[in-house]
């Protein structure tokens, strides 16, 4: 590609541009955008990246670093925690709702290869174990245990492996945007062209197949041809209208996460030209109460006085539980040997009681059921036994040591967060496919608008979204080069 592509035609005079060939356009930068034009220069094609932002990024850039890989890792191997891909796969198989065996296998068994990939784009995860529970580790230490690998019923079926790789960058938040500079370093090294402040508004096709886009830059606007367009554009978190219709419980007051540019384009021009779309109902959200770990220790209990979750969960499955319950209503219950407060105040703590029964009556609990949750919890626990959630013997101690503390886990109370798991469906290499099942040709999607690993709240693990947003980013690119090119 020379370079110019948005200099050919048209003029001051209508302000229309009409743009030059390329093989492979990428629409955004983000992880999942950045990869795939990566490996597709990598592979020989011609590559122009679209970004609407002013700079490199996104949604992913406020990561705070971690990608979920396993199978065995340089980083795994050196931190004494062996690891397969058939124990991974188990694992992904077992959490994933509607799960992809062709995807889950493909991700299981190229992550080790992936995670060298990442480290060859000029860092190292540190050989080291972060050993707490905690929902983003403030530290450098590079490998941790981010999903429910240790919760019943998954232990059981997958032997558990942390598989959580944290960039080395300390604090819990803008870890991931080490890796988006490395990104933009080596695409500028590969002769990729990036062009920023520039969307695209439109897919261009023909006979069924992509052949374009049709893009806007402030009063400018133009068309570019390519071989293959790979939609790398976010989800639709930031779009009140899609929110509503499709998640609408991230529409009543959780603090949305995702920039300005998450409002569906990619998903929606997807849809333009006949894709299906997957999952659009399902959202990563939470409202953590951990860490301290200490606190898993308490039960989580909704409005009738009843456990409905095993409290050593990840904290989005947790919520996502919380969210089940009527009113979507629920408490932490923690006894004064226990309490506690969350490093993070994001679960408001309501009060302290010196009785189960006084405590019953300030929540609103139906009299006695709180009581008779807890008596017949305390009891197992004090035999090391959970045999209604079977919660791992780490955070297994009863609760039976007076006053008693209550926080407030409901939606609209706790502070909760989340964005939108919902994007079209596409094949293991990204192709966007239709209802039936066929491909369109020429188009692909990766990252937050394809619908591939994380599925829902109950089953996601930290890491996830940047883990399965480079490899099939990576997968995406190396396709439509080849397919162009071919």
């Amino acid at each position: 590609m020379s370079g110019n592509w948005a200099a050919q035609g048209g003029g001051p005079a209508d302000g229309c541009e009409r743009g030059a060939d390329v093989d492979v356009l990428v629409v955004g930068f983000g992880i999942a955008g950045g990869c795939a034009a990566v490996e597709a220069a990598e592979a020989g094609a011609s590559v122009l990246v679209l970004e609407r932002a002013a700079v490199a990024g996104g949604t992913s850039a406020m990561a705070g670093g971690h990608f979920y890989l396993g199978g065995g890792t340089a980083v795994q191997r050196a931190t004494g925690h062996p690891d397969s891909p058939a124990e991974m796969y188990a694992y992904l198989m077992a959490v994933t709702p509607d799960p992809d065996p062709d995807k889950i296998r493909a991700y299981a068994d190229g992550s080790v290869e992936h995670c060298a990939w990442l480290e060859s784009l000029g860092f190292e995860f540190e050989r080291s174990y972060y050993p707490e529970k905690a929902v983003i580790q403030p530290q450098t230490q590079g490998l941790m245990y981010t999903g429910n690998e240790k919760v019943w019923p998954f232990r059981d079926l997958a032997v558990p492996a942390p598989r959580g790789h944290k960039v080395p960058v300390p604090g819990d938040t803008q870890g991931a945007k080490l890796v988006i500079d490395l990104l933009e370093r080596r695409a500028a090294e590969l002769g990729v062209e990036v062009r920023f402040e520039t969307g695209v508004t439109e897919l261009l096709a023909d006979a069924g197949a992509v052949t374009g886009a049709g893009w806007r830059s402030f009063d400018r606007t133009g068309t570019v041809r390519a071989g293959s367009v790979i939609l790398a554009a976010g989800g639709f978190v930031m779009n009140a209208d899609m929110v509503e219709q499709y998640v609408p419980q991230l529409a009543e007051r959780p603090f949305v996460l995702g920039t300005t540019y998450d409002d569906g384009t990619g998903i929606k021009l997807g849809l333009s030209v006949g894709a299906q779309a997957l999952h659009m109902d399902q959202a990563f959200i939470t409202a953590p109460f951990y860490p301290p770990g200490r606190l898993l220790t308490g039960i989580v209990v909704n409005r009738e006085g009843k456990r409905f979750v095993a409290e050593d969960s990840y904290h989005s499955r947790t919520s996502g539980f919380v969210l089940d319950q009527s009113g979507s209503a629920a408490f932490l219950i923690v006894d004064s040997v226990h309490m506690e407060h969350p490093s993070f105040p994001l679960v408001p703590f309501i009060d302290g009681w010196e009785t189960v029964e006084e405590m019953e009556a300030a929540l609103g609990i139906p009299a006695g059921n709180l009581a008779a949750t807890l008596a017949g919890y305390n009891e197992a626990a004090a035999r090391g036994e959970d045999p209604e959630f079977r919660k791992h013997p780490d955070w297994l101690e009863p609760q039976d040591t007076g006053p008693w503390a209550a926080f407030d886990l409901s939606l609209g109370k706790a502070m909760y967060a989340g964005f939108t798991l919902g994007g079209l469906r596409c094949t293991v290499d990204g192709q966007v496919q239709r209802a039936d099942g066929s491909v369109i040709s020429g188009l692909y999607a990766v990252g937050a608008c394809a619908s591939n690993i994380a599925q829902d709240s109950k089953g996601y693990s930290s890491g996830t979204q940047l883990g399965e947003g480079s490899f099939f980013g990576r997968r995406a690119g190396r396709h439509a080069a080849l397919r162009v090119r071919s």
